[in-house]
């Protein structure tokens, strides 16, 4: 089980290809050797890698827009092959599908995307946030039912502990449940300001993340824990610093 970070924590350091360099050699400093690359900006995936080989860092999972799985499937491919990354993100459902009749056209438009996919060598990761635990009219969450749609073998879940948190599950217990759909996950806590939830560095916050990495360490399948944090009340590098030194802490 390997320690990254989530270039989306950093996204305004990687707009450029300069603060893109910048932003990669700081991470690999705080002793991160894999990331997911996500929000980066308008730079040639071929430049990202040789950036990310520059400074010893493995592209292990991507947030990739919606529209590129629909419309340019075959250039993603090449990019993930090239990256060496197996583990192609969609960072979130568009809203037209979070409905029982959107879930039918998701399936539609997205099941042939992870077939091929399949085909290539690679696997297709959905990103939860809290709207999945909606319930349906059945009183079952949304994400039950999405997962009753495919299997693990064509679609992972990257399951990101504070929006599991904040919709209202018992971390530690879900990520036992559904351990066969998660060879990615997002570590990210929730603390509180006054009364206001607020995204923390692992461990300064209060989830049991004693819990959970002890599960994911022990589940068999959990390849890759990535830090992220959406939103940083210091410099987002020092809130990567603190999760990585707390991680270690524990063992991980």
């Amino acid at each position: 089980m390997q320690l990254g970070a989530q270039t989306y924590t950093i996204r305004a350091y990687t707009q450029s290809e300069r603060d893109l360099a910048r932003a990669l050699k700081k991470v690999r400093a705080i002793g991160y050797q894999t990331i997911q690359l996500s929000a980066v900006g308008p730079i040639a995936p071929k430049r990202i890698k040789e950036l990310c080989d520059d400074n010893g860092l493995a592209v292990v999972l991507t947030h990739t827009p919606e529209p590129r799985f629909l419309n340019d499937l075959s250039a993603v491919i090449d990019e993930h092959l090239m990256y060496g990354c197996k583990y192609v993100g969609l960072g979130g459902m568009n809203e037209k599908y979070r409905s029982q009749e959107g879930l039918d056209d998701f399936e539609e438009d997205f099941a042939p995307v992870m077939q091929q996919l399949k085909a290539a060598g690679l696997k297709f990761m959905y990103h939860n946030h809290a709207f999945e635990f909606v319930k349906f009219a059945d009183g079952r969450p949304m994400m039950e039912h999405l997962l009753g749609r495919f299997s693990p073998d064509l679609m992972g879940v990257t399951a990101d502990t504070y929006w599991l948190q904040v919709g209202g599950v018992d971390v530690v217990q879900w990520l036992k449940a559904h351990r066969e759909w998660l060879p990615c996950v997002h570590l990210k806590d929730l603390a509180m300001a006054g009364n206001e939830p607020r995204m923390a560095p692992v461990l300064e916050g209060n989830m049991n993340f004693e819990g959970i990495l002890a599960e994911l360490k022990q589940n068999g399948v959990t390849e890759h824990i990535l830090v992220e944090q959406d939103t940083c009340y210091e410099s987002p590098f020092v809130c990567l610093k603190k999760s990585y030194r707390n991680i270690r802490k524990l063992g991980y």
